[in-house]
């Protein structure tokens, strides 16, 4: 484990179609592009199950929460494969790290995903962000045990103000918006700073010197910095 968690961004995206058990697969050891950890995306089905997918639509335009678990598992990726449902993706990466993003998920998606987090052996590995605050807000308000974080992609001058009041303890920022005053001000309430999308070992490296506790990039082993010997 590195001191600086490295992250697949929807896996390793890099090299294999971002949200698919093969881009998941690759972030796993023995892989040479294992890392720390994952994040991926998740949206609810008309019939409540959970699905691993960026976009809220299939290629064709079919809405991802209008259709059934079953048509969702027919439909077929440009690369040939299948849309995993989370419980697949969360069997894949059961050793590592894993960061669900929850997009298009309904309320009844989010005691779905509680429970799919509580049966899970390692409980302690999977944690909740979302760019709508209000959703984690709601997570914590039902189990304040969760691991949770907020996507901002401005800077936010009132930090950590906005992370505080939504029960989060993770800030996923984008990288370019990260300042030593931002990872400082986060630290001093024992909020983490997550930095995304991050593809050069330079930049991972200054984010590191600056003392945030994550990147999150396409290319993991590009980011693998700091490791402890």
């Amino acid at each position: 484990m590195s001191t600086m968690l490295v992250i697949g961004h929807r896996g390793a995206s890099g090299h294999a179609l971002e949200n698919t058990l093969d881009a998941f697969e690759r972030c796993v050891a023995p892989s040479p592009t294992a890392c720390d950890g994952v994040e991926l995306d998740v949206h609810t089905t008309a019939d409540g199950e959970l699905v691993v997918h960026h976009d809220p639509a299939l290629a064709d335009g079919r809405q991802l929460h209008e259709l059934t678990a079953a048509e969702v598992a027919a439909a077929r990726l440009k690369d040939g494969s299948g849309i995993p449902t989370l419980a697949e993706a969360l069997a894949v990466l059961s050793p590592i790290e894993v960061f669900i993003e929850a997009k298009g998920v309904s309320i009844h998606g989010l005691g779905r995903l509680r429970a799919l987090i509580a049966g899970h052996p390692f409980p302690e590995r999977l944690h909740v962000h979302a760019f709508d605050h209000r959703v984690i807000r709601r997570l914590y308000e039902a189990d304040a045990t969760l691991s949770l974080g907020v996507l901002s992609s401005s800077y936010p001058l009132d930090v950590p103000g906005p992370v505080l009041a939504t029960g989060a303890q993770t800030l996923w920022q984008e990288w370019h918006l990260i300042d030593r005053d931002l990872v400082e001000r986060c630290a001093m309430v024992g909020i983490r700073v997550v930095a995304w999308t991050v593809n050069d070992a330079a930049v991972a490296r200054h984010l590191g010197e600056l003392g945030v506790a994550g990147v999150c990039g396409n290319w993991p082993e590009r980011l693998v910095v700091g490791h402890k010997s």
